[in-house]
């Protein structure tokens, strides 16, 4: 039953679990951070980037992240895109092994 402070279609909130927000607010501190290491983000900005894209695909992705702004968000994504992906760079050095313990059953 839904008690007169609870939003309809809303469940109770999970203790320690972060708001999507937050953790969009979290993934893009961390590219920033990412990138930084790496120097991709030393210099003055000087480069300019022009593009046209969708209105709804630039509302959806500063929705998803929490940037307001444009540039910001063009930042944002670059730095993503120009970071190496761990995942793919394992899956590359590891293809066709399997672990030492790894038995395959028949």
């Amino acid at each position: 039953m839904q008690t007169t402070t609870q939003k309809a279609g809303a469940g109770p909130r999970r203790a320690g679990r972060a708001s999507p927000s937050s953790r969009a607010n979290l993934l893009h501190a961390a590219v920033f951070e990412s990138a930084k290491e790496v120097g991709l983000l030393q210099g003055e900005r000087t480069r300019h980037v022009s593009f046209r894209a969708p209105p709804a695909l630039v509302e959806a992705a500063m929705r998803e992240t929490g940037v307001t702004s444009a540039s910001e968000l063009g930042i944002l994504a670059l730095a993503a895109l120009a970071q190496p992906d761990p995942v793919s760079a394992f899956m590359r050095q590891t293809k066709g092994r399997l672990g030492r313990d790894h038995k395959l059953d028949y």
